[in-house]
């Protein structure tokens, strides 16, 4: 039996209502503790009540507050409340098609020239001046009273101007490496990726480099050029000339594809069944290889990206022996012959400074990492006799952005952090054209009509859900695409280079028509290129001719949609293919009287029959009908077996 209601017990609105006005529900109101709030727009004075805390809460000491609780402790001084304004004026904007974590063409220019106008102010702390009399607190007090100045200003900076900054390095002990770097450096190396140079370049660190010594030279190194056509760095190499910028091309990765193959070169084969495995033997039967494969090797190093075949010097991508030649051409001093030069690395994390480190000694002595800051103090390493390299920690240098999105797709920000990822997805849908995105991943990606109100460019939303479902990414319990998961996926792939996308030069225009080269099926997936292939040479075309190298055709269909559409226009009966009747046979004249039509069965069957053919309705039997009728009439009685009247 339930238990009786308590009489004491008081209800969740009686509470509140005892907890803002006192029992007594309003009656007795507490003057005491109440708050006089007077409503400036009509005049009006209203009670509140105090907000009760301890003793010790009000003596807290409070030395940092967020931007809420600021904003609040400053309204509550002044006495200022807040009240709730009705709006009708409310427009509702559609932005399934225009991403808000995005700017606009006419935004973007105009934020594009107050970058322009401001970025001479983009500077890099500057060490203190010091000498030997300089004690080490005093230079340590210095250096702080110096950095906190000049984040001070581009604090400054970014808040008078709105400007979007990247997430720039704020810790002392990191820009203390790169100061020791560049003391200690003949030449100072700037590794910039190659498919955003500008993003990645400092300026202000050029000209630091030179306040230091006038003797120290700068060299602008961009790496994974290999992810360039010949005419992007034929557009790149005249901007850099036009600034007067000294600059070289770079590959970390198809060094080290070539330092591998001179390994395995170098190492000996091991002989197969009886053969001899005499050192001078193989060496002679390599020397043979080599003379009859020579004009193979130059027939490949024609077809391909070349290390060192370019015509043009400035636009050749250079071996590690002519990098090297480069830093002794750039670092030598004729004063002193016999002097080490140390060459100085310096760029942002994971733009290959420790790949470039590892390519030029041909074997791993730096630790290599996707995730960007995995150098943490600057380390030397002997290259040989005469040079020196020194790999100092990936830092973000103070630069502008247009959107949170351009960091995430240039690599700055790190995608497994990432909670937006809609604006960054939008942006890899908008520089990779569709029909590329589909051959690379095998996917389609529908996208809404243009009569409908589609731009003709997938959203992110449709680009990310198309992926999710091809992949089979479900979110628990509702099991709608996994949209996250897929984005993450696809910025992956875009910042390591699988999809491939590279910023024009300054004043070139469109981006699209710039790396218009790279979207052909030359630059698929292997896996992709070879399916692509294979169902090229299944076309018959004709007269040798063949569109592989010029579109981008449909894949083909694997062996599991070739089973499910086998199996879907089979011609069995009930195949869901195959209709005996068109859909619209039910809604004619025909269908409708067959639908109305109603069978008959069993004794009324038997008198339709009987009515027509002028029978009896007994002798007319039905072969389809469920009872079997024997033969003879059966007794009600039981039959009795008397065996005494035999």
């Amino acid at each position: 039996m339930p238990q009786a209601k308590s009489k004491t017990s008081v209800g969740l609105g009686n509470t509140l209502m005892n907890d803002r006005f006192g029992k007594g529900k309003g009656s007795d109101r507490k003057k005491g503790s109440a708050v006089t709030r007077i409503n400036h727009a009509t005049g009006e004075e209203y009670i509140t009540n105090d907000r009760k805390e301890a003793a010790w809460v009000k003596m807290r000491s409070v030395t940092e507050q967020g931007a809420l609780d600021e904003f609040l402790a400053t309204a509550e001084l002044a006495g200022t409340d807040f009240t709730a304004e009705k709006m009708n004026n409310v427009k509702i904007i559609h932005t399934d098609q225009r991403n808000p974590y995005l700017l606009s063409a006419a935004e973007e220019r105009h934020v594009v020239g107050k970058h322009a106008k401001h970025r001479a102010r983009l500077t890099v702390p500057r060490r203190p001046k010091w000498d030997a009399s300089t004690t080490a607190d005093e230079l340590d007090q210095l250096e702080r009273e110096s950095f906190l100045n000049w984040r001070r200003g581009l604090a400054e900076l970014q808040e008078n101007n709105d400007l979007l900054m990247t997430p720039f390095e704020r810790n002392l002990e990191v820009w203390r490496q790169l100061w020791r770097v560049i003391e200690r450096s003949d030449l100072v190396v700037q590794i910039v990726d190659a498919r955003n140079p500008l993003m990645f370049r400092s300026e202000d660190l050029e000209s630091y480099v030179k306040d230091v010594d006038p003797a120290k030279k700068n060299l602008l190194l961009v790496n994974k050029a290999d992810m360039m056509t010949t005419n992007q760095r034929k557009a790149w190499a005249k901007y850099f000339k036009e600034k007067r910028i000294a600059y070289r091309f770079f590959s970390a990765s198809l060094a080290k594809q070539l330092n591998d193959e001179r390994d395995l070169e170098d190492e000996p084969e091991e002989p197969l069944n009886g053969e001899s495995a005499n050192p001078k033997t193989i060496r002679t039967a390599t020397a043979d290889g080599a003379s009859e494969e020579g004009s193979d090797e130059d027939e490949h190093e024609d077809s391909g990206v070349a290390l060192s075949q370019d015509a043009d010097d400035d636009t050749r991508i250079l071996t590690v022996e002519e990098l090297e030649d480069i830093f002794l051409k750039h670092a030598y001093d004729p004063d002193n012959p016999d002097k080490k030069l140390q060459i100085g690395l310096v760029g942002y994390p994971n733009v290959g400074k420790s790949s470039t480190i590892n390519a030029l000694i041909g074997a791993k002595k730096v630790s290599v990492s996707a995730t960007p800051g995995k150098t943490k103090h600057f380390q030397t390493i002997h290259l040989s006799e005469k040079v020196i390299l020194c790999d100092c920690p990936g830092l973000v240098f103070p630069n502008f952005a247009t959107t949170k999105a351009d960091l995430v797709c240039n690599g700055v920000l790190p995608i497994d952090q990432l909670r937006e990822y809609t604006g960054p997805a939008t942006v890899v849908a908008h520089r990779i054209p569709q029909p590329f995105l589909e051959a690379v991943y095998g996917i389609h990606i529908k996208t809404r009509p243009l009569e409908e109100g589609g731009t003709g460019v997938p959203t992110a939303s449709e680009l990310l859900s198309a992926y999710a479902k091809a992949r089979g990414f479900t979110t628990q319990g509702v099991g709608q695409p996994d949209e996250s998961r897929a984005a993450r996926v696809i910025l992956k792939d875009y910042v390591n280079g699988k999809l491939l996308y590279v910023e024009p030069p300054p004043g070139w225009g469109d981006g699209a028509d710039f790396n218009r080269e790279l979207y052909d099926s030359a630059h698929l997936p292997e896996k992709r290129k070879a399916a692509l292939v294979a169902a090229m040479d299944a076309l018959d075309m004709g007269d040798g001719e063949s569109t592989v190298d010029t579109e981008i055709l449909a894949l083909p269909t694997g062996a599991k949609s070739e089973k499910l559409d086998k199996a879907f226009f089979a011609r069995n009966a009930g195949n869901a293919g195959h209709m005996k009747m068109p859909f619209s046979h039910k809604y004619t004249e025909q269908g409708k009287a067959q639908a109305q039509a109603k069978h008959l069965s069993g004794r009324k069957a038997r008198a339709m029959i009987a009515l027509e053919t002028g029978v009896d309705p007994k002798d007319v039997q039905i072969g389809s009908s469920k009872k079997h009728f024997k033969g003879g009439s059966k007794g009600k009685g039981k039959r009795v077996d008397n065996k005494m009247l035999d």
